[in-house]
């Protein structure tokens, strides 16, 4: 079979699975997992993977305006508002905001008090056992809880990477030891630089979840739907999606900071001088019409968070002839909407 064949098979088996009819999953609800009782009738639910755990298919992500300093006033209504229209998932990092963790600080605002609605997710970017371990305390102190529901080990990128972290005194320790000390539920692994590292890790080992970035403009450079996505599949993990819009620089809506504050940015490794060429809707249609559980999206505003709820609400599976228009039409300003694969990571 040629890989046009391939593609298509894939494809069409994705967007099956996004209608739910290849869903022949267990339970309504994995026993002891968080519950919001609004998922349900707010949008569209997935498995989770082999975790059996029902989630919506818009979760919020733990950036924007959830990791800006002295944010509170902004960040912590934004996760509030989450739970209250039916997110059921929501991902952080012990790295967003800095050395104050300020993404953190402000989920476990709410997570003080609403802890069993949502399903937990945050990462450790260390590559060492007692760094990991160290990381996990300080998420579990800021978070007001005792346990995760998913520990990720952060930016798989390189084959340096895999060997840090599989190398004994190495990050797995401090995830599998988490796990046995249920500390946390389930172990995840999460990138978007290059494909390759993230499918020799999850080929060491049976990882719960991945986390990868995949948007309209994956295929144009080096793609993580064409080879990383199938092996997930195949594995059976729980696959989430991420940089949907590419912090907005794939969308027509965004404006193109002035040169000289892309430059002194990370987003500055591709310097983008156009608006996108797709809009919201597209962008997130695109992504969850891929066989993933859900897609993490930042926001800025509880206006935006709204929207993205809305449009997970209404969404229905694009057709393959769609989705290969999409894709060319990002082709112009793919490499601003895929800014993360050019960063030099020394």
């Amino acid at each position: 079979m040629d890989n046009n064949h391939r593609r298509r098979d894939f494809l069409t088996i994705g967007g099956m699975a996004a209608a739910g009819l290849l869903d022949r999953s267990a339970p309504a609800q994995t026993p002891g997992a968080p519950s919001n009782p609004v998922t349900a009738r707010a949008m569209p639910t997935r498995n989770l993977g082999r975790t059996g755990y029902r989630v919506g298919i818009f979760s919020l992500g733990g950036q924007a305006a959830l990791e800006r300093g002295q944010n509170e006033a902004v960040a912590v209504p934004i996760v509030e508002r989450a739970l209250d229209l039916g997110v059921n998932y929501i991902d952080t990092s012990s790295i967003y905001g800095g050395p104050e963790r300020w993404s953190e600080q402000y989920i476990g605002q709410v997570m003080k008090r609403r802890r069993s609605e949502a399903f937990l997710a945050s990462k450790t970017i260390q590559r060492t056992r007692d760094g990991s371990l160290r990381m996990l305390e300080k998420s579990l102190e800021l978070l007001h809880t005792d346990h995760l529901d998913l520990w990720q080990l952060h930016d798989i990128g390189e084959p340096r990477d895999v060997a840090a972290v599989f190398a004994r005194g190495g990050a797995m320790e401090a995830l599998i030891q988490a796990r046995d000390q249920k500390m946390v539920r389930y172990l995840g692994v999460t990138g978007h630089f290059r494909p390759e590292p993230l499918a020799e890790a999850i080929r060491r080992h049976p990882f719960d979840t991945i986390l990868m970035a995949v948007n309209a403009a994956d295929k144009h450079h080096f793609s993580f739907m064409e080879t990383l996505l199938p092996l997930a599949v195949e594995k059976q993990m729980g696959i989430i999606g991420m940089k949907v819009p590419a912090r907005g620089r794939l969308l027509q809506t965004w404006t193109p900071p002035d040169l000289e504050r892309q430059r002194h940015s990370w987003e500055g490794a591709v310097i983008a001088k156009t608006p996108g060429t797709l809009t919201m809707r597209e962008a997130m249609y695109y992504s969850l019409s891929l066989p993933v559980g859900t897609v993490i999206i930042g926001c800025d505003s509880i206006q935006q968070l709204e929207e993205n709820v809305a449009l997970a609400r209404d969404f229905t599976p694009l057709s393959e002839q769609q989705m290969a228009a999409l894709a060319e039409r990002a082709q112009p300003v793919s490499k601003q909407a895929l800014f993360f694969r050019f960063v030099s990571r020394g």
